[in-house]
């Protein structure tokens, strides 16, 4: 293992080039070295663990997305060219795995609340829910509901690169320097997508309004 992680021309010292001993590892991954490509995994997994931690908030969701973006690393492995660090590589598709186990949590809680329905007592009458505050609160949840869908479909129908900058700065609360390790771009670059993708989704609010 000593070998695996002294990458030739560093002379053992990461600080000569951090990314030296990953893109070495990575050159005998991808030519079947098993033993670098766990080694791959031992540097960069606690990361990946803690980004996934932040976007989902469950230690148990985090631990899948960890073994879900290893193999998908592993299985992708051929493919990566190294166009960006092999760091970032991974944190990207440790955000898409974390982004649809969000998505399909999300739409696992909206059927569950569609399925709620208010208990009534022997009398008919609702539990706890005096009649005109059940009326206004049913029009008002009907109206969230409808807005929350057209801010879905626009979310959809955002551009890939803009989508992921909106869904991770402004739904998961990530920083824009973790945004920039995951997806590889710069700060600046960040800024001018999440600035695109939010206009794009006011213009939807507002015509939500219009129409409504």
């Amino acid at each position: 293992m000593g070998e695996l992680l002294a990458p030739p021309g560093a002379d053992g010292n990461p600080d000569a080039d951090p990314g030296a001993a990953d893109r070495h590892l990575l050159a005998r991954a991808q030519d079947g070295d098993m033993a670098a490509f766990e080694a791959l995994v031992e540097g960069h997994k606690d990361r990946v663990f803690g980004l996934a931690l932040r976007m989902t908030r469950s230690e148990a969701d985090a631990a899948e997305i960890t073994q879900e973006t290893f193999l998908s690393a592993y299985q992708h492995l051929k493919d990566f060219r190294g166009d960006a660090a092999f760091g970032s590589w991974v944190h990207r598709i440790a955000a898409n795995h974390a982004l649809m186990r969000l998505r399909h949590r999300r739409v696992v809680q909206a059927h569950e609340d569609e399925l709620k329905t208010p208990e009534f007592t022997e009398r008919g009458s609702l539990t706890g829910y005096p009649s005109n505050e059940w009326s206004r609160g049913t029009e008002e949840k009907a109206l969230d509901a409808e807005l929350g869908q057209a801010i879905q479909q626009a979310t959809d129908h955002l551009p890939e690169g803009y989508r992921e900058v909106f869904l991770l700065k402004d739904v998961e609360g990530l920083s824009y320097e973790e945004i920039a390790q995951v997806t590889g771009s710069s700060i600046p670059a960040i800024k001018s997508r999440l600035h695109r993708a939010r206009l794009a989704l006011r213009e939807e609010i507002d015509r939500f309004y219009s129409e409504a």
